[in-house]
């Protein structure tokens, strides 16, 4: 594993280290990736590479959340920057797509307003990826994790042509965080970017 190191805690524990946090999904990964994926693991996945979400924000989603009409999200349960002076979290509403919009009603079809959407948890979202993407064979398997989706998403809308200022606000940024952790050369061929519109559909492009 050139790109980590194995760590030996005081107990004796091994863990891996990525040596950095660049790893992005092309189109055909994800696919692979998402069509190896169990039925009761899809819709976290789904959630995350449609929104761009941070796994805590997309499971703290209720049905009330989510506005099928204007086919947009509300993330109540966002990620508190004390080193900016916030004290709490401050929700964002982001759109996305009516083909994710279709599937996420007919997910939550049985559900109330009140209710959780019901996603994977952190950490066993985080097993199902390494799992699933070990078991691909996917190259520098270990190298991804949640955050990496999260990561894939603000590449592929700046492959796509989208504006950085709203890429920005979508993922509750400023610009030099997103040129620092987000921003990478488009390396992207003409199929990639149109798979990745089959696969975040109709988003900034209604």
């Amino acid at each position: 594993m050139e790109d980590a190191k194995i760590i030996i805690r005081s107990d004796g524990m091994k863990y891996t280290v990525r040596n950095h946090r660049d790893k992005f999904f092309f189109p055909n990964d994800w696919m692979k990736f998402y069509d190896e994926l169990r039925e009761a693991q899809k819709m976290t996945f789904d959630i995350l590479i449609n929104t761009g979400a941070r796994i805590n924000e997309a499971i703290n989603v209720k049905v009330g959340d989510i506005d099928f009409t204007r086919n947009n999200i509300i993330l109540r349960v966002t990620k508190v920057k004390t080193k900016k002076g916030e004290k709490n979290p401050r929700p964002r509403t982001i759109s996305i797509s009516s083909q994710f919009a279709r599937k996420l009603k007919a997910y939550c079809k049985d559900k109330t307003n009140d209710e959780y959407l019901g996603l994977l948890g952190a950490a066993g979202a985080h097993i199902a990826m390494k799992r699933t993407l070990k078991r691909l064979e996917v190259a520098d398997w270990y190298m991804y994790s949640l955050h990496n989706i999260r990561k894939t998403h603000g590449n592929w809308l700046k492959a796509l042509g989208i504006d950085g200022a709203e890429i920005c606000t979508r993922l509750g940024h400023d610009y030099n965080t997103f040129l620092k952790s987000y921003g990478s050369p488009d390396i992207f061929t003409f199929k990639d970017k149109q798979d990745m519109r089959l696969i975040l559909g109709d988003l900034y492009n209604k």
